[in-house]
């Protein structure tokens, strides 16, 4: 076992492996480390993601929860790149940001074409994603997966601090009907932490970006986070986190702060009221 900077996903694939042994076992973490004659630290660390497993570490566990070699060879397959300072996930994986972001303090994120996941109204999310590819099965798993991350928002204690970078391209393009984008506009307006609109002013720089998160916490190291339609990237290295750091820092200066980006999101709303029946582009 070897002790190294813990990264989103290794602390995702060391919650998979706690899951592993309370389903499989009844033991305790300390009671397991014992049956394996491991110090006591040692199956913590590693359910932790605070620790790389050894692939002989990885064998006994497995074995100890009732795996067969052919569950022990899909893991590690996974398991090799937990520590890597960038990982590369296919878009169905929704662990590993939810969990990110439930551990986060301080939550940074950008988005050009949509509104952000986290501050997106139940209906708005369901018309995004039935513009994809994705099946009836998906969406509704999807959209449970984007409203349950959003409980976040409402913790009483320990509620991570939120700054949503929406660029007004997001307010231009209808998700659905007038009453879906009046539900978002409202939602935006109302019950958001901090949102800064970013301007068509401010030109094509910021349009060309795609959307991105940075997340922070006083224990954890930095995560820069960026997505597309094929991929999520988690970035741990020191120059990605200077990157996103320097992007949001242009993007302060860009971008309207909260009462004029309020008050455009107001005139928003009350456009769409005014005249409704005007051909829109819409998504969906």
């Amino acid at each position: 076992m070897t002790a190294i900077t813990s990264t989103a996903y290794s602390r995702d694939l060391g919650d998979e492996l706690r899951r592993l042994r309370e389903k499989f076992t009844t033991l305790t973490g300390a009671s397991f480390a014992e049956e394996l004659g491991w110090d006591p630290s040692k199956v913590s660390n590693i359910e932790n993601g605070k620790a790389r497993a050894s692939e002989i570490d990885l064998i006994q566990f497995m074995m100890k929860c009732g795996r067969d070699t052919e569950f022990f060879e899909r893991f590690r397959d996974r398991y090799r790149y937990a520590f890597d300072p960038y990982v590369l996930l296919v878009p169905d994986n929704l662990r590993t940001l939810a969990m990110t972001e439930a551990r986060a303090e301080k939550i940074t994120t950008y988005d050009v074409l949509s509104v952000p996941g986290l501050i997106q109204t139940p209906e708005y999310a369901r018309t995004l994603l039935a513009s994809g590819n994705n099946t009836p099965e998906d969406i509704d798993k999807f959209l449970k997966w984007r409203m349950d991350r959003q409980a976040i928002l409402k913790r009483v204690q320990h509620r991570p601090e939120c700054v949503f970078y929406v660029h007004e391209l997001a307010l231009r393009l209808h998700v659905g009907d007038e009453q879906v984008m009046e539900e978002q506009y409202l939602r935006m307006l109302f019950r958001t932490h901090i949102l800064r609109i970013v301007p068509m002013s401010a030109g094509p720089g910021p349009i060309r970006m795609s959307a991105r998160m940075l997340f922070r916490s006083d224990k954890l190291v930095p995560v820069a986070y960026s997505e597309t339609d094929m991929a999520r990237v988690f970035a741990h290295d020191g120059a990605a986190i200077a990157q996103s750091r320097e992007f949001f820092k242009r993007l302060d200066a860009l971008a309207l702060d909260e009462g004029q980006s309020r008050s455009l999101l107001a005139k928003y709303v009350s456009t769409l009221r005014k005249d409704s029946h005007e051909p829109q582009a819409e998504l969906a």
